[in-house]
């Protein structure tokens, strides 16, 4: 099974062998993930970025105006200039989201759920720059890009864990070290959810974090309830039929605890309802407004193919899909389509592929519901032409 077969990116050990021993439960350092590996990104091109309106950037400077401070971007040629010499953090969000070459590097997650994955965000650090001790509520893989960083990890935390008093970061006022490695390029480092962890420029260099969508138990109740408020007749209430007489008319009975639980299980218990709110919750776009189709016939696209166009997934959209009784469900940045079972392959294909053409789609351009579901697709912004 390709499960059990030695992956690099995981130093040598199985997809299986990962998932059983360390997701989750322990770090793993990996020398080596990707031998030889050169940031698609420069460090000055990673600072251009930050200049940019619509890029979600920070600076973390360990002695500024206060310890730890910490500033927002979009930033300006000249606050790199009045930076000092060391002790300083940039951080850029979503940079796979930006840069193609970043996006490939989430192939080599491949044995981990597309849908979990959240962005990739790059770090340049000056000697001796970090966010401080921290810990993260989701699993990340930090990958050394350029020069070398000490990560240092510690102890798990939880609610509970003492935090220095900061009006923006989450640092630890207690770190316990356990164990200790310098990173350099190639070099890569998981850590399972909770894990505290620190981490400190050796010398002038870029880190790449792959993180994961991990939804706290408070967002899936208020969110999915929110969701399936929508489908409820307000005339739906508690009700009490065939009450008997209240000794204490001031007291609940857990009479009515169970009334009001069978209400709550009955709606919540629904899977196919539950199963199309998560699939459009986690693949909600980052940044929607990075998904954004054009306006055009369906007569209009297909011609474009056929004169080899090509199409290529959005770099900010997120597609997933799932199976239910009735046939098949898409969900694509955010939003949900039923579809019939014989376009399952089409729907691997629009998931997995790296472009589609005239040539992998042709199965389907005679197909009225798979020209359709391309053709919707482009005009959300999912799909886009290659060359726009």
């Amino acid at each position: 099974m390709t499960s059990d077969i030695p992956l690099e990116i995981l130093g040598g050990i199985s997809a299986r062998e990962f998932l059983r021993e360390y997701w989750q439960k322990k770090p793993l350092l990996i020398r080596q993930a990707l031998p030889g590996f050169e940031s698609p990104v420069s460090p000055d091109e990673l600072a251009g970025l930050s200049l940019e309106e619509d890029v979600e950037s920070r600076l973390v400077i360990e002695h500024g105006e206060r310890p730890w401070e910490l500033r927002r971007g979009p930033f300006t040629e000249d606050t790199y200039q009045q930076l000092p010499e060391r002790d300083w953090t940039l951080l850029v969000q979503a940079v796979d989201q930006l840069v193609p070459d970043v996006a490939q590097l989430v192939e080599h997650f491949r044995f981990l759920p597309n849908w979990r994955i959240d962005d990739v965000m790059i770090s340049f650090a000056a000697p001796g720059g970090g966010v401080g001790p921290h810990f993260d509520n989701y699993d990340v893989f930090l990958l050394q890009a350029h020069g070398n960083r000490r990560w240092r990890v510690g102890q798990m935390c939880d609610a509970e864990s003492k935090m220095l008093t900061h009006p923006d970061l989450r640092i630890l006022a207690e770190f316990q070290e356990a164990e200790e490695w310098v990173l350099e390029p190639g070099d890569m480092l998981y850590l399972p959810p909770r894990l505290a962890h620190y981490g400190t420029a050796e010398d002038a260099c870029m880190t790449y974090s792959l993180g994961f969508r991990a939804p706290s138990a408070a967002e899936v109740l208020t969110h999915f309830t929110d969701f399936l408020a929508q489908f409820l007749p307000d005339e739906e209430r508690y009700s009490d039929a065939d009450l008997t007489p209240a000794d204490d008319p001031y007291q609940i009975q857990s009479d009515a605890l169970e009334r009001l639980r069978t209400m709550l299980t009955e709606h919540m218990s629904d899977e196919r309802l539950l199963l199309t709110w998560f699939g459009q919750f986690m693949t909600e776009p980052r940044y929607p407004e990075r998904v954004q189709g054009p306006e055009i016939e369906e007569s209009e696209l297909f011609a474009a193919l056929s004169d080899g166009a090509v199409l290529v997934r959005n770099l900010s959209a997120r597609l997933a899909w799932s199976e239910v009784d009735i046939g098949l469900l898409l969900f694509a940045s955010g939003q949900s389509r039923l579809l019939p079972a014989h376009l399952r392959d089409l729907l691997k294909l629009l998931c997995s592929a790296d472009a589609l053409h005239v040539d992998n789609l042709q199965p389907w351009l005679a197909d009225e519901d798979g020209r359709n579901l391309i053709w919707q697709l482009v005009k959300q912004g999912s799909l886009e032409f290659a060359d726009e």
